[in-house]
């Protein structure tokens, strides 16, 4: 399962690298939107995919948080 290896990726990370992956997750969730309503993006399951990732990196910097 993808979903899975990639949860255990992010709670392999420290806090400043889910940062990062977090605002480079929201510039690709603007890009898609921006995409979507010009109607050139042809693959409009992926806004949702990455709007969960955003809640799996915003999940696990909570966890982060809660434990330091």
């Amino acid at each position: 399962m993808k979903s899975k290896s990639y949860i255990e990726d992010l709670r392999k990370k420290s806090e400043t690298e889910l940062n990062e992956e977090l605002v480079a997750a929201k510039k690709e969730l603007f890009n898609l939107r921006f995409q979507n309503a010009t109607n050139q993006l042809e693959n409009t399951s992926r806004i949702s995919e990455v709007k969960r990732n955003i809640a799996r990196i915003n999940t696990c910097l909570t966890a982060a948080r809660n434990q330091a």
